[in-house]
C-alpha cells in the first residue's frame, strides 16, 4: 500500500470518509484516525498499529456537541473540565453512548472523548463530519510520534495517508481523568498538570490501572513509549556509564559528555518533556545500545514525564 502524504485536512478527511486510516497531527502527538461509525476501519488501526484489542482509543471531536455522539452524558465535574481546559490536551472518560461500536472501546461501557486544539486538527475534524477514534500513530509499544516522518517511519506503507503538520507542541500524550468516579480520577498523567486540575474541582484522586483487568485509559497497562534501545534511569548523571553506544538526556550535564555516543541537556522539564520521543527516535537511528534518562521531581509536567520514562524503561 502507497502511503498519500498531504497538507489539506480536505484532502486527508475524504481518506477518512471511504473507510480508511489517516494519521494526523495534534498539539500532543500524531494520532491515527478511523471513521469511528464504521468498525472494519476501527479494527484497522489495531491491525496497522499492532495494537492489543483490550487498549481502549480516545475519540476525536471537534465541538462540544458532538460528545453526545459517543458519550451517554458528561457528569457535573466533566463539564467543570470542559469549561476550563477545552478544547486541549485532556481526554475525558465519560459513559459510553449505545451507539458507539464496542471496537472503539474495547467491550469497555466507558469512552474517553477529547477536543484537539490544533487550528489544522480542528479543520480535518470539520471536514470528517464524525468523530475520529485515535491512538498515536506508531507501531504499538515505540515512541509515540511528534511529526510526520515519525510516522511515516514506523506506518508508511500501512496506512492511507499522513495529513503532514510540524513538529508538535507538548510532546506527550492528553490527560487522562476519568469522570466516572466520584472524586474524578486521572488515569494517565499528560499534558494538563493534576496541579492545574485540582485549582478546578478541588479534590482529584490517583489511579492505579495497571492492575485493572479492562484498563479505562490508553497507555497504562502495555509497555509504551520505549525505543529500541534500553533506557535507564537515573537520578544524577553521575551514575552514567561511559560508552560510544550511550546516550545520555537530562536536565543536568553529566561529567565525562565527550565518552558518549549522544547527549541531550534539556533547558527544562517543559522542554525535555517536548523532545523525549523525538530523541527516542534520534538515539534508534544513531544505533545507540542504551539511554541513560534523568528523573525529574515528580509535580507539574515532571508527573507526565517521569511516567514516560518509566514506561519506556520497563522490559
Amino acid at each position: 500500500m502507497a502511503t498519500s502524504l498531504t497538507t489539506s485536512p480536505a484532502e486527508a478527511a475524504a481518506h477518512l470518509r471511504r473507510g480508511e486510516l489517516v494519521a494526523f497531527p495534534t498539539e500532543t502527538v500524531y494520532g491515527l484516525g478511523a471513521d469511528a461509525l464504521q468498525p472494519d476501519a476501527v479494527r484497522r488501526i489495531f491491525e496497522a498499529k499492532g495494537r492489543p484489542a483490550d487498549n481502549p482509543l480516545i475519540v476525536h471531536v471537534c465541538r462540544r456537541e458532538q460528545i453526545k455522539q459517543v458519550a451517554a452524558r458528561v457528569p457535573p465535574a466533566g463539564q467543570q473540565l470542559l469549561n476550563e481546559f477545552v478544547p486541549g490536551p485532556l481526554t475525558l472518560i465519560l459513559p459510553k453512548h449505545d451507539h458507539l461500536p464496542s471496537v472503539v472501546t474495547a467491550g469497555l461501557e466507558t469512552v474517553g472523548v477529547r477536543i484537539p486544539r490544533l487550528s489544522q486538527t480542528q479543520s480535518f475534524l470539520e471536514a470528517c463530519g464524525t468523530p475520529v477514534p485515535a491512538p498515536s500513530a506508531n507501531q504499538s509499544g515505540r515512541p509515540s510520534p511528534t511529526s510526520w516522518e515519525a510516522v511515516e517511519d514506523d506506518l508508511g506503507g500501512r496506512i492511507d495517508c499522513i495529513l503532514r503538520g510540524g513538529r508538535t507542541d507538548a510532546g506527550v500524550e492528553s490527560t487522562v481523568v476519568d469522570c466516572t468516579t466520584d472524586p474524578v480520577a486521572v488515569l494517565r498523567p499528560g499534558a494538563i498538570p493534576v496541579e492545574s486540575l485540582r485549582q478546578v474541582l478541588g479534590t482529584v484522586q490517583g489511579a492505579s490501572p495497571e492492575g485493572e483487568a479492562a484498563p479505562r485509559s490508553p497507555g497504562t497497562r502495555h509497555r509504551h513509549y520505549a525505543p529500541s534501545a534500553r533506557v535507564r534511569l537515573v537520578d544524577t548523571p553521575s551514575e552514567v556509564a561511559p560508552g560510544e553506544d550511550h546516550a545520555y538526556v537530562g536536565l543536568d550535564a553529566p561529567a565525562q559528555a565527550c565518552a558518549l555516543g549522544r547527549v541531550h541537556v534539556e533547558e527544562d522539564v517543559q522542554a525535555y518533556a517536548h523532545d523525549l520521543f523525538h530523541i527516542f527516535r534520534t538515539c534508534d537511528e544513531k544505533e545507540i545500545e542504551v539511554i541513560y534518562a534523568q528523573t525529574v521531581s515528580a509535580e507539574g509536567m515532571g508527573r507526565a514525564l517521569n511516567d514516560r520514562l518509566r514506561r519506556a524503561a520497563a522490559r
